[in-house]
């Protein structure tokens, strides 16, 4: 087989808001291969990444995605990495190339599942996928009040786990994140776990992220996420150093695998999160799993989005018994629920697994995307670049 194509549909919702939710738009990805078609979803801003691909060549280590994927070969996994390498070479000096090709990374492992009859995770060596146990991926609320229906509303649903954040976190003082924490462990109760996501408000302040973790503590949560930029491993190391109880999380901002693998080496993480449609795709997200799993690091997948996304996002650490939790979108826009006619969906335990039909498990709803299409045409001196696919 080989690539004959790569469409990029641009979804978005009707108003996109500075909410720090990512479900409110989204590129899909189809790679096609004579009758075979896979799909994928990058995880980045839709136009740029669409501009990465179809870019004019600036010089030898600055030319579109485009060149290095058409009309390549994809007969057998070792042809995913081989296509990976010419893209990292070729694109090295255009940034958004990672994420760009993180969904069509995704999108050829589903080609190549489906073309073989295997789910995904069995291409990527494991014999069976064990059940994960996922977590309510959620905001904080405006006030502690808000907070509180959240969670409660989570749990209600089944949810055995709730992450909050965002929001009020390290806006303000102490006091109030502190209320923010308590209302949502009253609200998922004693036995539930409980995880806080920072979205990297303190930067690189580790004076005042150590002043949220008697708070953290008193809260019984999990991991703390995110609380400094995604590369500031020195913070990152320091903190871990005074929180033996509350450990860190990170890692969804990693590109690459080089830069996941620093997080753990040098900053000390105890959780790892990585999301397939920024760090290069399915493969490199599995050396991440392993290269955790080797050090006692627990891998967990970073997913806000599609359950396209959540699927892919579940494959690296499929067969990974120990490594149980997992993120799950509590709350998307109606976009990302719309773009598949199929949904994972949490048993009466309370546990998800991983899809065990060919590819990604997953189906494309084209038919519903149609009221969120972003048509897009890219014109450089008048010869076209890029049109949104007709269908």
């Amino acid at each position: 087989m080989k690539i004959d194509a790569v469409d990029f549909y641009y979804l978005s919702m009707p108003e996109v808001t500075t909410e720090a939710d990512g479900s409110q738009d989204a590129l899909l990805v189809r790679v096609s291969s004579g009758a075979h078609q896979g799909w994928g979803e990058c995880e980045a801003s839709p136009l740029t990444s669409i501009a990465a691909f179809v870019s004019p060549i600036s010089h030898g280590a600055c030319r579109p995605v485009a060149d290095s994927v058409l009309g390549q070969r994809i007969d057998e996994v070792a042809d995913i990495g081989r296509i990976a390498a010419l893209v990292e070479r070729h694109s090295m000096d255009l940034l958004q190339a990672a994420h760009t090709w993180s969904g069509i990374e995704i999108a050829l492992w589903d080609l190549l599942g489906k073309a073989r009859g295997q789910p995904v995770w069995r291409l990527l060596g494991y014999q069976r996928a064990a059940k994960k146990l996922p977590y309510a991926s959620m905001l904080c609320g405006e006030d502690p009040d808000e907070t509180f229906a959240r969670v409660k509303q989570a749990s209600a649903r089944g949810f055995r786990a709730v992450k909050v954040g965002w929001g009020p976190i390290g806006q303000g003082s102490a006091a109030v994140d502190r209320e923010h924490f308590m209302a949502a462990r009253s609200a998922l109760g004693p036995d539930g776990q409980l995880m806080v996501d920072a979205g990297q408000v303190w930067r690189e302040d580790v004076a005042s992220a150590a002043l949220r973790l008697p708070a953290l503590q008193a809260a019984q949560v999990l991991w703390l996420e995110e609380p400094f930029l995604a590369n500031a491993f020195c913070a990152y190391s320091a903190l871990a150093q005074r929180s033996p109880q509350v450990r860190l999380a990170g890692g969804e901002g990693a590109h690459n695998a080089l830069l996941a693998e620093s997080l753990i080496e040098f900053g000390r993480v105890g959780f790892v999160q990585i999301d397939c449609g920024r760090v290069g795709g399915i493969g490199p997200a599995k050396r991440v799993a392993d290269y955790a799993a080797e050090r006692s690091v627990t891998y967990v997948n970073h997913t806000f989005t599609s359950h396209l996304a959540l699927s892919a996002s579940l494959q690296p650490y499929a067969g990974l018994l120990e490594h149980r939790i997992c993120e799950y979108p509590a709350a998307p826009k109606s976009l990302a629920r719309d773009i598949t006619t199929n949904h994972l969906t949490l048993d009466p335990s309370g546990e998800l697994s991983v899809p065990d039909a060919p590819g990604l498990g997953i189906d494309i709803n084209l038919g519903a995307l149609q009221q969120y299409r972003v048509d897009v045409e890219i014109l450089l001196n008048g010869r076209r670049l890029f049109k949104s696919p007709n269908g």
